[in-house]
């Protein structure tokens, strides 16, 4: 599939690498989805916070009042979604024939939300995933992460958006090798201008947060695996991001280690409100949701709460599984 700019949407499949899910560039910032006033507001972070339009005020108004309008005009869902999905679309040609990965996605996630996305393999659910990361766009609908519509945004501005806004955690965890667990914690600090002070401070705070302070200076290969998924985990709360998608964090750990990191991040949801939303097969990720997602044939099969669901956890070695 082609991309706009592979080094802006990562590896070919839409997934970053280990490099390119830490080293979002920085750029200006959407501030808010001004469509239909005034085109889309943005603030330049390098002119403290000055603003240009993309497409100009309408009737000479500033962009502060542009964006301030929309919002106002959309007030109910700004206060309560930090994610909006409106008639999602994705159509890929393969061999001159299109396969529609998705033919039609609506959901809206609610701020501090926890939700796991569900489906077989071909379903739509990885690139429904990427859709709201950020690292994809759909050929129809809308994405709206903070009341910003991504596809309104140039590579740059969604650059920034991704660096500040978003948090990735992968299954492989895609760590740099020949960086220490600090370093790698420190990396997307960089790409968002933070000092070397804070850079270092905040590091060590988010390694203590998730129980290996102690390992700050143990490179990948010197951890365990449950140990590295800890130090993703502590990389992805590096900018303080309104969300955390997690693509399957479980999947290469055993199930100890598994419940483990899933407790941390339901810790971590609940102490600091932020949105984590999980693409797993893993049924103690589903206990611990708010809401669980069914992708089935491009399309969302079913939403349910979690107190809707039954799931019956067992026993390891004194732990669930």
């Amino acid at each position: 599939m082609a991309r706009e700019n592979d080094a802006m949407t990562g590896s070919k499949d839409g997934t970053p690498n280990a490099a390119e899910g830490a080293m979002q560039a920085t750029a200006p910032v959407a501030a808010g989805d001004a469509t239909g006033t005034a085109g889309t507001a943005i603030v330049n972070p390098a002119t403290n916070g000055g603003a240009s339009t993309n497409g100009g005020a309408a009737n000479g108004s500033s962009p502060a009042t542009a964006v301030s309008g929309a919002r106002a005009a959309d007030n109910y869902y700004g206060q309560e979604y930090i994610v909006r999905a409106k008639n999602i679309k994705k159509t890929f040609e393969v061999g001159g024939q299109p396969v529609h990965a998705l033919r039609g996605v609506d959901i809206d996630i609610r701020r501090g939300e926890y939700i796991s996305i569900m489906g077989p393999s071909g379903s739509g659910k990885s690139t429904l995933f990427n859709m709201i990361g950020g690292l994809d766009k759909p050929t129809e609908g809308t994405v709206f992460i903070d009341e910003v519509d991504m596809a309104q945004l140039d590579a740059f501005e969604l650059a920034w958006l991704r660096c500040r806004k978003i948090g990735y955690i992968f299954q492989t965890f895609n760590l740099i090798p020949v960086m220490t667990a600090l370093e790698n914690i420190t990396l997307p600090m960089i790409f968002a201008g933070a000092s070397t002070d804070e850079q270092l401070e905040k590091g060590r705070k988010l390694l203590e947060q998730v129980g290996i302070g102690h390992r700050m200076h143990n490179k990948p290969s010197q951890l365990s695996g449950g140990q590295q998924q800890r130090v993703a985990i502590a990389r992805s709360l590096a900018n303080d991001p309104a969300i955390v998608l997690a693509d399957e964090p479980t999947g290469n750990l055993d199930q100890k280690t598994g419940k483990e990191i899933i407790d941390l991040l339901k810790k971590l949801n609940k102490e600091s409100g932020v949105t984590i939303i999980t693409a797993t097969h893993d049924d103690k990720m589903l206990d611990v949701s708010d809401r669980i997602v069914w992708v089935s044939d491009g399309r969302i099969d079913k939403i349910k709460r979690r107190d809707e669901v039954d799931i019956t956890l067992g026993t390891l070695e004194g732990g669930v599984h």
